[in-house]
C-alpha cells in the first residue's frame, strides 16, 4: 500500500510518499520525498492513503535535520533504479554531512569511468529521495554549485544549514 503525508519544512513543505514495511522503524519505507519546485516531483496520486502516523519516525528524524542535531539518516528506503543508479545513490550515501564531492569523485568512487560524468549526473537527477539521500552535496568539478531537482536555491540552503551546524560541533 502506497501512504503519503506531508510536512513542514525551511524549504516549503514536503511530500514524504512510503510503503508500509515490516523492517523498518516506524513501519513505512521512504520511496519518495519532494520539495515545492522540484523538478518530476511525485503528486499525490488517487488510491494512495494519507497516514501522518507512518511518517512519525521520518518526520522526526527530518526535523531533528534541520534543527542541525541530526547529520545522518537512519531511514528505510524502498527500492528502485537500475544497478548503475543504485550504485551513485549508494555513493551519495557516504558522503559526510557538512561536506562536498564532485559528479567525477563519485564517478570514482563507484569505479566508473571520467567519461560517465555525464551519466552520474543523470542518475544524481534522478534521485527520488532529496535531502535524505543528500545530493545535494554533489557540486561542479571548479566548486560551482550545478543541478539539483529541487533547485539552486534549495541545494544551497542545505549546504549553508549543514556547513553552520557543522562549525557549531567543532570546538
Amino acid at each position: 500500500m502506497t501512504l503519503h503525508t506531508t510536512i513542514d519544512s525551511p524549504l516549503g513543505e514536503l511530500l514524504l510518499v512510503g510503503e508500509e514495511s515490516a523492517t523498518a522503524k516506524g513501519g513505512t519505507a521512504l520511496v519518495s520525498l519532494s520539495m515545492p519546485g522540484q523538478r518530476h516531483a511525485a503528486v499525490a496520486q488517487n488510491g494512495w492513503t494519507e497516514d501522518r502516523d507512518a511518517f512519525t519516525e521520518i518526520a522526526a528524524q527530518l526535523r531533528g535535520y534541520f534543527d542541525g542535531t541530526l547529520i545522518r539518516f537512519d531511514i528505510e528506503y524502498a527500492g528502485g533504479g537500475s544497478d548503475f543508479r543504485q550504485r551513485v545513490w549508494k555513493a551519495l550515501d557516504t558522503i559526510p554531512y557538512g561536506t562536498t564531492l564532485s559528479y567525477g569523485n563519485i564517478a570514482a568512487r563507484i569505479g566508473a569511468p571520467r567519461a560517465a560524468v555525464r551519466a552520474v549526473g543523470t542518475a544524481i537527477g534522478a534521485n527520488p529521495l532529496l535531502v535524505v539521500r543528500p545530493c545535494h552535496r554533489v557540486i561542479g568539478a571548479g566548486g560551482a554549485l550545478t543541478g539539483y531537482a529541487g533547485g539552486l536555491d534549495a541545494k544551497r540552503r542545505l549546504l549553508e544549514l549543514e556547513l553552520q551546524s557543522a562549525q557549531a560541533r567543532t570546538p
